[in-house]
């Protein structure tokens, strides 16, 4: 198994996006890339963390490719936003990669590459690609929130 985390916009969007997937083995939400230790949702709400949204995986690389999930992020959000996502703005909300390995970093960055070369988006990608660093999970509310929801939607 291997870890990948993604921030792109609301982490319960992400998370979404990703926990379908064949060969995803089990995904988390929380806060990864700042400077203030434990931080709960108000306090990176603040904006005084440094911290991004984030959603984690951890993945048979045998099932499923980090390409392929490289894939997904950039189909499921504006990688040329600074700072937001739709209505949400804040640095919570930044498009980043943070990788786990060398091999991550190389592919995340030719993916970006590739991605800025081509004619899809007019504008340049501000799509962060750093190390991974200390992952703080969000609360237990937080967690498969938009699955509980559609579950609490059809009982």
């Amino acid at each position: 198994m291997k870890i990948a985390t993604f921030g792109a916009g609301c982490f319960w969007k992400v998370e979404d996006a990703f926990r379908r997937l064949n060969g995803v083995e089990s995904t988390s939400v929380g806060y990864m890339g700042g400077h203030f230790a434990n931080p709960s949702y108000l306090d990176v709400l603040s904006r005084i963390t440094g911290h991004a949204e984030v959603a984690q995986l951890t993945y048979n690389p045998n099932r499923i490719s980090y390409s392929e999930l490289l894939a997904v992020f950039w189909s499921i959000h504006d990688p040329t936003q600074l700072n937001r996502q739709g209505a949400d703005r804040g640095e919570q909300y930044r498009s980043v990669i943070f990788y786990h390995s060398p091999e991550q970093e190389i592919e995340a960055r030719a993916s970006k590459q590739k991605l800025q070369q081509s004619s899809q988006f007019d504008r340049k990608i501000v799509t962060q690609i750093k190390a991974a660093s200390d992952y703080y999970l969000a609360k237990e509310s937080d967690q498969q929130y938009l699955e509980k929801k559609r579950r609490s939607l059809t009982q």
